[in-house]
């Protein structure tokens, strides 16, 4: 597994655009073989059982054409060899393919703006998406600024509404059962561009649906964080510069709050919770967020919540 991860490196950190397509697809090929399963020979006996008669030949030869392998359930990976080398693999920095995509990510995005590389971008993202949900440890790389700015620029309305759908996906799975990272999120004003994004008259239908399920998600009840990757996994990226929305907004939730007397109580209340969230994993109340929502979608927060009690999209929840 480590020579199949070195020449899937090797092509993403190239400056070739065809060869950066190659490694995120020898990655994503990487992950197909861990999450499909072969074919059952449980089936084997039961269809040798019994002599198969005329009809049943034409149905088995009818039913002959290629099928997709079958996905394995979550609870077999756990005992599967290849995900066990593969989890091991990622705890370490030089295997790490969340800090390798990332890297690869910061590089597109850098060097995009034009468009050329915009699949390219949807293609990290959703591998990104696919890696944290295999080694939930690596979303302690969103605890950081750096990674979660990323995200954040992404979704900024320059970009193509395929990208800031993705963007808000990959999202939402670096903060699920990650309460330090919604933190992060929040103190980089992660709230102001997504409501600003959802205010906006020029935001596409798909990109209102997605940022619609991500003010759901963060109004769910927190579960405490997962544990934490080794923080001396290895060493920082270059540092990017601020989100330009935060620019753009004048300094963000700060100011706006700092403006508005009405938020005094809300400003109280965070502050307490905050403190408790000490000794409880980082996490906060409903009705904390509520007010944080709520300073800029005021009167939909109600609405959201209403949603949340009568159709219970997360069991209620943040899985």
């Amino acid at each position: 597994m480590e020579s199949l991860l070195s020449l899937a490196f090797d092509n993403l950190s190239s400056f070739d655009g065809a060869k950066i397509k190659k490694g995120l697809k020898q990655v994503e090929g990487l992950l197909a073989q861990i999450c499909l399963s072969g074919p059952s020979s449980s089936r084997k006996p039961a269809a040798a059982a019994a002599p198969a008669t005329g009809q049943q030949q034409e149905d088995k030869t009818s039913s002959a054409a290629p099928t997709s392998p079958p996905r394995k359930v979550l609870s077999d990976l756990p005992g599967d060899p290849a995900f066990r080398e593969f989890f091991k693999l990622q705890e370490g920095f030089e295997w790490n393919v969340a800090q390798r995509v990332l890297t690869t990510l910061d590089w597109l995005v850098a060097r995009g703006g034009d468009g050329k590389y915009d699949l390219l971008i949807v293609n990290a993202l959703d591998l990104i998406q696919g890696v944290l949900l295999l080694h939930p440890p690596s979303k302690s790389l969103f605890s950081r600024s750096v990674h979660m700015n990323l995200l954040l620029d992404l979704i900024e309305p320059i970009n193509c509404p395929a990208i800031q759908s993705a963007t808000i996906i990959t999202l939402v799975v670096a903060l699920l059962d990650a309460p330090h990272n919604i933190r992060i999120f929040e103190q980089l004003d992660g709230l102001l561009t997504i409501t600003s994004l959802f205010k906006s008259r020029d935001t596409g239908r798909e990109v209102k649906f997605r940022l619609t399920e991500f003010l759901y998600f963060y109004l769910t009840p927190e579960t405490p964080s997962i544990p934490r990757a080794n923080p001396a996994a290895g060493p920082g990226l270059l540092q990017r510069s601020p989100s330009k929305l935060a620019k753009v907004f004048g300094g963000g939730a700060g100011r706006v709050a700092a403006s508005s007397n009405s938020n005094a109580a809300a400003e109280a209340a965070a502050g307490r919770d905050r403190a408790a969230s000490e000794s409880n994993g980082n996490t906060l109340s409903v009705e904390t967020k509520k007010h944080y929502v709520d300073r800029y979608l005021p009167g939909v927060v109600d609405e959201l919540l209403k949603d949340l009690d009568t159709y219970k999209p997360f069991d209620g929840v943040a899985l």
